[in-house]
C-alpha cells in the first residue's frame, strides 16, 4: 500500500472514530459541534499536515472543556495520538 493510500486509510478511521463519539447523546452541544468540525477539517482537500494540525488544535481545545466525561476525554486523546503519528509520518 502506498503512503497516499496509508494516509486515506488513517484518516477514515479516525473520521469514523470521532463519528462515534458525535453519536454520543450524552456529549454536550456545543463538544458535538466542535468534533463535526473537526471531521470537516480533516474530510477538506487540503495539504494532509495542515489538516491535521488544525484537527490536532481542535482537539486539544475539546479535551480541555470541563463537561466532558473522563472516558470520553481519553478518547479524544487516543484520536490526538494516532493524529499525532499520522503528522509525524509525514514530517
Amino acid at each position: 500500500m502506498n503512503n497516499m493510500t496509508e494516509q486515506i486509510s488513517e484518516v477514515d478511521s479516525l473520521i469514523n472514530s470521532l463519528n462515534e463519539l458525535h453519536a454520543d447523546t450524552a456529549l454536550p452541544k456545543n463538544v458535538r459541534i466542535k468534533i463535526d468540525s473537526v471531521i470537516s477539517t480533516l474530510r477538506e482537500d487540503a495539504e494532509m499536515s495542515i489538516k491535521a494540525n488544525k484537527a490536532l488544535n481542535d482537539l486539544d481545545e475539546i479535551s480541555n472543556d470541563s463537561t466532558l466525561q473522563a472516558y470520553t476525554r481519553t478518547q479524544i486523546w487516543n484520536i490526538m495520538s494516532s493524529l499525532e503519528r499520522l503528522y509525524s509520518k509525514i514530517h
